[in-house]
């Protein structure tokens, strides 16, 4: 378990606005509305055109900071989960800090989790921002997954879509900003889920593990934080697929109104899609003091679950 007090500023998200319908995609492949909907719960994804991974994580930034009015001289530290890089070298987050015009000291750096990854980058600012040496970080989910997904695969070309979401916190010494995290990796043994040019996934497996690690993943963040699945007001899961958050929702007893799902205007973002449905939420509920629940999975095997009030 990992503990740390920080304070949510502010966030943001950026969607890209070309769209890539299930009646786009029976063009391509042989499937069909019905069928990608029955087993997803995915309607439509959004596609990046001219934008690369670091634009659409810098414009997320910038949602974030503009909504707060932000100090970008505060800004020292930017973490940016993705496996869609703009390229090998330099990192996505120094890109970031390049857009954003931070020419002050500022640590910037990426984190390879796969759709986990902004859970993990959570935890890694949190915890630095809890070291003293560091007033505010941005981190940041963002992915163009459309570059690596394989248009001739029916089997994964329906799951994936592009964008970023953005999340700016401050330490904080309030009993009330404590938060969780809990993250770890088991091995795929099988290779149920990689990319080496284009994602490849056995979607069974990748099923069955998701169902079981979500389950354990936010039972372990509740038992941390000495709460009841009541006491949460909404739980943020990965977008991954309609069905594994009602399996998830149904073992727990979990009511699915208490899970934020906008997997059926997105899709899969994979590192992106945690921050998203988070902004979504934040934008619409009246936040204050409510307490979430982030929980995520994927290629690694990557899981990991946060607990904080907003």
């Amino acid at each position: 378990m990992t503990q740390a007090k920080i304070k949510i500023i502010s966030s943001g998200k950026y969607i890209p606005k070309d769209v890539i319908t299930n009646q786009d995609l029976e063009k391509l492949v042989d499937t069909n509305h019905e069928w990608i909907v029955s087993r997803t719960g995915i309607i439509r994804r959004h596609k990046a055109r001219d934008e690369e991974t670091s634009d659409m994580a810098y414009l997320a930034a910038k949602d974030a900071l503009d909504k707060s009015k932000y100090n970008i001289e505060d800004i020292d530290l930017i973490i940016v989960a993705s496996i869609t890089g703009d390229q090998m070298t330099p990192s996505v987050a120094n890109f970031v800090q390049k857009k954003l015009g931070i020419k002050h000291d500022c640590m910037s750096f990426d984190i390879n989790a796969a759709c986990t990854g902004f859970v993990y980058g959570l935890e890694v600012a949190s915890m630095m921002l809890s070291s003293g040496k560091f007033k505010a970080a941005i981190v940041i989910g963002a992915e163009k997954l459309t570059r690596i997904t394989n248009y001739e695969d029916r089997n994964t070309c329906v799951l994936f879509g592009d964008g970023a979401g953005a999340l700016l916190i401050e330490p904080s010494e309030e009993e009330n900003r404590q938060a969780y995290f809990y993250n770890a990796a088991k091995i795929d043994e099988t290779d149920a889920l990689t990319v080496v040019k284009h994602i490849k996934m056995d979607g069974r497996k990748v099923f069955l593990f998701a169902v079981d690690i979500m389950q354990k993943s936010i039972q372990k963040v509740l038992k941390d934080a000495n709460l009841t699945i009541d006491q949460i007001d909404r739980i943020i899961p990965h977008q991954a697929n309609m069905r594994i958050i009602q399996s998830v929702s149904k073992a727990m007893d979990i009511p699915m109104e208490k899970f934020k799902i906008n997997l059926e205007e997105y899709g899969n973002t994979s590192a992106a899609s945690i921050p998203i449905a988070l902004d979504e939420y934040m934008s619409e509920e009246n936040q204050e003091n409510k307490k979430i629940i982030l929980v995520g999975f994927g290629g690694g095997f990557t899981y990991g679950s946060a607990l904080f009030s907003l």
